[in-house]
């Protein structure tokens, strides 16, 4: 916002017309604060033309504060400067702001580096600051633009609406009406589109075949000659979750005797019209391929894209000797943050209709004939499932515990362990109650904790990354402290991050969309940490710390996740 002390009307508090070559020191200084702040350390390393994007913005926020704080010093008519002293304090702060700016490029290196020597990561070169640069300043400059026309509407607001209304209130009704004009342009228009467009575009991908995505041959398979379910109407996602399963023959390599090739069934969005059509469906598919006679059954919300990660599940099939069933349906094909911002209600939708039509099935069926039954979700599927599970529904014929990993902040079960848990244990690896029902872990896996009562009947596993934005961060960043970095920091954060009020939760924000950078941090979950989880939850016979290693250098020798 290119606003003055010098824009503002004496008389009216009205706003005349804007001098577009003219910007505030003041709030140039607020920016470069803001700017310098956006450059110290973060939970996820980022490269430098992401890194100058988000100090461009930071820059123009704090350019936006300033502004409008000069502004409302003046609506208050609190005392000013004359024009000597303004022109020698605009120059002044004009200098500190690019001595500020000067010093955080100088220092950007290096804090940058902070955060990949958590991660054990090489450091980045020393170019890095000359390619943040002319990035943040181009974005600067753009967001600036718009900002000046945002100030453009709130003078003409308020010069008009300050004919007919008294005092100070017809530039503050202007502010308000330029505000909702302009948040209306950005939600309405703008990002209804381009979610529009992000659908379309995701859904037309859905529909075309990856390379080497054959039916399965064996008709007892989702997707073969005599499945319920259409090859083709998994989409990708399903696809690869059942082209995946692991065979017979890859299991007895592990385990021995006896390894079966696992059930999975796998229901895609256009498969049935409604989210119990398509529950039901599954349910139909399970029996006919036994699913209900398998050992271990586990019910999965996916992430938004509908993608099952092989590191979760083909590891607790390899555990239990293919003993194993797991089913699943598609309720969307975006990310899961974009499907959160857009149709949440559709990924709950799901997860209740399915988890209530298995769950009616298994708990009508003999209690010794019948699967131990697991609940499972990573990321937006956590959230879904927590948001959903009618856990006092169900406690007459509970099913065995459920492992949720990455669940975003706002879910529900999370939300509640993370704040009730015990005093003195840290935010992002909270101890809740004597662990009988509920653990979280993270890369040092503490789920065997001898400090820990004895499982009860029901067992919740959490799997969550110190830093990981998605699980971590919180509305309250913008004003106060997070307390994993006031009081025991996890191990995988940089011990240089600070917390600054507005930009580290905007720091956070864009830590989101890179959370997936870096494999066994952020919100990189791996087959390592899946595989203790896995064991603590449903205890595979004859397991130790020795099988645990085998399988872990088994799946190191495996293809990436995708």
């Amino acid at each position: 916002m290119s606003l003055t002390l010098d824009d503002i009307d004496d008389e009216s508090g009205a706003l005349p017309e804007p001098r577009w070559w003219r910007v505030s020191g003041f709030a140039l200084a607020v920016g470069a604060l803001l700017f310098v702040a956006s450059l110290t350390p973060s939970l996820i390393p980022r490269p430098a033309a992401l890194q100058g994007a988000l100090s461009g913005a930071s820059a123009a926020l704090g350019y936006a504060v300033g502004a409008g704080l000069l502004w409302l010093w003046r609506i208050m008519r609190l005392p000013e400067a004359d024009d000597d002293d303004a022109r020698r304090f605009r120059a002044a702060f004009i200098v500190i702001a690019l001595a500020l700016c000067t010093w955080g490029l100088w220092q950007a290196a290096e804090w940058q580096n902070a955060t990949r020597r958590a991660m054990e990561l090489p450091p980045v070169d020393t170019v890095h600051p000359l390619v943040v640069a002319p990035i943040a300043a181009l974005i600067f400059a753009l967001l600036w633009l718009a900002g000046s026309a945002f100030t453009m509407v709130v003078r003409r607001a308020g010069r008009a609406l300050s004919r007919v209304l008294p005092g100070r209130v017809g530039p503050v009704m202007g502010f308000a009406v330029a505000a909702l004009l302009f948040w209306s342009l950005i939600e309405g228009v703008l990002v209804k589109r381009v979610m529009e467009a992000a659908d379309a575009s995701f859904a037309t991908a859905e529909e075309v075949f990856s390379p080497g995505a054959a039916a399965p041959p064996a008709t007892d398979m989702t997707g073969g000659v005599e499945s319920l379910i259409t090859w083709g109407d998994l989409g990708n996602r399903g696809r690869d979750f059942v082209a995946r399963t692991p065979t017979a023959r890859e299991i007895g390599a592990f385990w021995g005797e006896g390894a079966m090739r696992p059930v999975r069934v796998y229901v895609g969005r256009v498969s049935a019209e409604s989210p119990r059509a398509r529950a039901e469906l599954a349910l139909e598919e399970l029996i006919r391929q036994g699913g209900f006679d398998r050992e271990i059954l586990i019910v999965t919300t996916p992430v938004g894209t509908g993608w099952m990660d092989p590191g979760a599940h083909d590891t607790v099939d390899f555990m239990w000797g293919g003993n194993t069933a797991h089913v699943a349906a598609q309720y969307s094909y975006l990310t899961s943050v974009l499907s959160i911002l857009t149709n949440v209600e559709y990924g709950l939708d799901q997860a209740r209709a399915l988890f209530d039509v298995i769950h009616d099935h298994w708990s009508a069926l003999p209690e010794g004939d019948r699967p131990a039954l697991y609940i499972h979700g990573l990321s937006q599927g956590a959230l879904n499932s927590q948001a959903t599970l009618p856990l006092f529904d169900v406690l007459a014929d509970p099913p065995g515990g459920a492992f949720w990993a990455g669940s975003p902040f706002v879910s529900p079960v999370w939300s509640a362990i993370r704040d009730r848990r015990e005093h003195g244990s840290p935010e992002w690896r909270p101890r809740y109650g004597n662990g009988s029902l509920v653990r979280v872990t993270n890369q040092q896996n503490v789920l065997d904790d001898p400090a820990f009562a004895s499982w009860g009947p029901i067992r919740f596993v959490f799997l969550h990354y110190g830093s990981d934005p998605i699980v971590n961060a919180s509305i309250a960043d913008i004003w106060r402290a997070p307390d994993w970095l006031t009081g025991e920091r996890p191990p995988d954060v940089a011990p240089e991050m600070r917390w600054y009020p507005l930009v580290t939760a905007f720091q956070l924000t864009l830590d989101m969309t890179t959370a997936l950078s870096v494999e066994g941090y952020g919100h990189f979950y791996v087959a390592d940490d899946y595989i203790d989880a896995w064991a603590a939850l449903t205890e595979p016979p004859g397991w130790s710390e020795a099988r645990a290693a085998e399988l872990k250098a088994l799946w190191a020798t495996r293809p990436p996740p995708w």
